[in-house]
């Protein structure tokens, strides 16, 4: 897989660094030449442009992109790079980095945003997951809002504690994708027990969170 990554910062070089040790190919792009740090991330490809420029971006080949992530620290920037990668170049896929939380409600698909990663919120989603037990968390988004990552503890006085997977009527649009427990992952089968301080993960509609909750004995 190709990436594009707007934003040769510290986020662009370590996202770019992950992806390259998967396999990917991956192409860093930024307007500053003091960001262009070939001997950081060597095995990249780097491109010292205006990834808000059309003609830099016909330079970078975005079409033969699969993946294109705006990272930089601007979200004005990350808006721009988005629609443009989306509109312009077809890119399958677009990420983009949220730096102020009140800019959230811009990065959607009218901006050729497919996945919208705010850090605030992620570590304040983190925060509470490490804190809290009996209560649901949002832990991402994904597709603009369409789905959610939640986490539960189960606590001592869940309802469901001892029942079977397979034997709770979960609510629609939710399934359950993971259970840890006791520094284990367990992808879950119908014949699993759920037991007190298990941590649950879902990936469910925004519209059924509540019903969820309740179901689980949620606060």
């Amino acid at each position: 897989m190709r990436v594009a990554i707007a934003g040769a910062g510290a986020v662009g070089r370590s996202i770019a660094q992950e992806l390259l040790e998967n396999g990917h190919e991956v192409l860093l792009i930024d307007t500053d030449p003091k960001a262009i740090k070939v001997e950081v991330v060597p095995r990249a490809e780097w491109l010292l442009a205006d990834a808000c420029e059309i003609s830099s971006l016909d330079d970078a080949a975005l079409e033969r992109c699969q993946v294109v992530v705006a990272s930089t620290g601007d979200d004005k920037v990350n808006l721009v790079v988005s629609l443009l990668a989306k509109t312009e170049f077809g890119v399958p896929r677009v990420v983009a980095r949220i730096n102020h939380p009140k800019n959230e409600w811009l990065f959607n698909e009218s901006w050729g945003v497919d996945v919208a990663v705010s850090t605030p919120r992620l570590l304040s989603a983190l925060v509470e997951e490490a804190v809290s037990v009996g209560d649901l968390v949002r832990l991402m988004t994904f597709r603009q809002g369409e789905a959610n990552l939640v986490e539960l503890t189960l606590p001592a006085d869940a309802p469901l504690n001892g029942q079977r997977v397979g034997s709770v009527a979960w609510p629609h649009d939710t399934a359950l994708v993971a259970i840890l427990r006791e520094g284990r992952v367990l992808v879950p089968n119908t014949d699993d027990t759920l037991e007190a301080g298990d941590e649950l993960l879902f990936v469910a509609t925004q519209d059924v969170e509540d019903e969820l909750g309740e179901l689980l004995g949620s606060h």
